[in-house]
């Protein structure tokens, strides 16, 4: 009868210590493709890596901000200093800067381009987005 009762309380307890341990279903786990204040942003995303020292990054600051005012509320525009965000970097695969990755509503990865882009052309695949 000692042994039932000191198995179950043994039991009990590791199964105490299992539950506590588990992290919270109501807690959504972040998307780590994504800077943290818009992982879980339900709108389309245009991240943009680049660096201040790279001369087309440099070229497409002004155009992405344009852009991010334009289309304020309807995407998240960010531009990525890739020194600065390595781990970032590197889960989204860059190799080449700039390189503009366009994500759909669900962060699908929808295109992906390398190099200067000016605006119209990120406003086309807006468009093919559906981004009105």
């Amino acid at each position: 009868m000692k042994k039932k009762t000191v198995l179950l309380v043994m039991l009990l307890t590791i199964m105490s210590f299992t539950f506590s341990n588990q992290t919270s279903l109501s807690q959504p786990l972040l998307d780590k493709r994504f800077p943290k204040d818009i992982a879980q942003s339900p709108l389309p995303k245009l991240l943009d890596f680049g660096a201040g020292t790279c001369i087309p990054c440099k070229a497409m600051a002004p155009i992405l901000k344009e852009l991010a005012e334009e289309y304020k509320g309807r995407v998240e525009i960010r531009i990525i200093e890739v020194y600065q965000e390595k781990e970032l970097t590197r889960i989204n695969g860059i190799r080449l800067i700039p390189t503009q990755i366009f994500f759909d509503s669900k962060n699908k990865e929808v295109f992906r381009h390398q190099g200067f882009m000016d605006k119209e052309e990120i406003k086309k695949v807006f468009d093919k987005m559906r981004v009105k």
